[in-house]
């Protein structure tokens, strides 16, 4: 896309967890970011974003929206994880294309790679091997929207890229135990342990899975250098480079809510894949690299939560 100042640039999802950090990141440029309620635009509906497209010519789409969520969610609900996000891909490119919008920023998921992939997994390890089964439905729509990204730029040419982000938390996450991802599942339930003066906590799985977790603050800096500098049909990861065990990450979180009671891991509930760590090589090319350590993150990230717990109780 070159430089981004002057541009147009539609946030789809603007107020999830990335896009909303996108909105703060974009602040910073000179651009002229567009954002449109979900109550006003429903992205499975390609008319309508057609139309929205026409009227409001983008230079640029970052898309962000997705139907997201954890292991339990992505277990008990496959069907709208697999239909609404292959319905928000196709809308949302086909009407791009009608538009004449010439560049895309999908996002997709690290989920999207092989569950037994060698580490770290690269970009080409895409479909050369069985996913995950426990997010398998959120994934098969991912990698159709990484592949609609492929197809019109071998078809018609069009600039669109899709970039696959690793595990993210940070201000604006979903802390809800029955829908959250891990990391501020884990925030959530040993916050809720400490403040009843719990003796444990339980955890789902045996603790041993490594995960990679970035923050979405740099997540959104990277996504703006993979905007304004990279155009290719190969997705590019977008990590941190460093990983942890669950355990590992549970007595962090511990330490850092002021916790002191028993970690109590449940085997019988399911892991997930064993290890996720990404290549970031496409990414360090750019000149990339991430500025929020986890520990800081961590703590950044609880402040807020405990904050917006304290501001709806007022």
């Amino acid at each position: 896309m070159g430089k981004i100042a002057g541009k147009r640039i539609w946030i789809a999802g603007h107020n999830g967890l990335v896009g909303s950090a996108m909105m703060r990141r974009l602040a910073r440029e000179a651009c002229d970011v567009l954002t449109v309620e979900r109550s006003r635009l429903d992205l499975t509906r390609q008319d309508d974003v057609a139309d929205f497209l026409i009227e409001s010519r983008p230079d640029a789409i970052v898309f962000c929206a997705a139907r997201v969520g954890g292991i339990l969610a992505n277990d008990t609900e496959p069907v709208p994880f697999l239909l609404d996000n292959l319905q928000m891909a196709t809308s949302v490119f086909a009407a791009a294309h009608a538009a004449d919008v010439d560049r895309i920023l999908y996002l997709g998921s690290s989920c999207v790679y092989p569950r037994d992939a060698a580490q770290p997994m690269a970009e080409d390890a895409l479909l050369t091997g069985p996913l995950e089964a426990t997010n398998q439905w959120y994934a098969i729509a991912k990698i159709a929207g990484i592949k609609l990204a492929q197809a019109y730029r071998k078809q018609f040419g069009r600039d669109y890229v899709s970039a696959m982000p690793t595990n993210l938390y940070g201000p604006g996450d979903n802390f809800d135990l029955a829908t959250s991802h891990v990391l501020p599942g884990l925030i959530a339930r040993i916050h809720a342990a400490h403040e009843r003066g719990a003796p444990s906590v339980p955890i789902w799985g045996t603790g041993t899975p490594r995960r990679e977790f970035l923050h979405v603050g740099d997540c959104a800096d990277a996504l703006v250098c993979v905007l304004r500098d990279y155009s290719d049909a190969m997705p590019i990861n977008i990590g941190s480079g460093q990983e942890i065990s669950i355990a590992e990450l549970a007595a962090l979180v511990a330490e850092i809510v002021g916790y002191r009671g028993a970690l109590v891991f449940d085997s019988g509930k399911p892991d997930g894949t064993p290890r996720k760590l990404l290549d970031c090589s496409r990414l360090d090319a750019l000149g990339w690299r991430p500025a929020i350590g986890l520990r800081e993150g961590i703590t950044a990230t609880y402040r807020w939560y405990r904050n917006t717990l304290e501001r709806r109780a007022a």
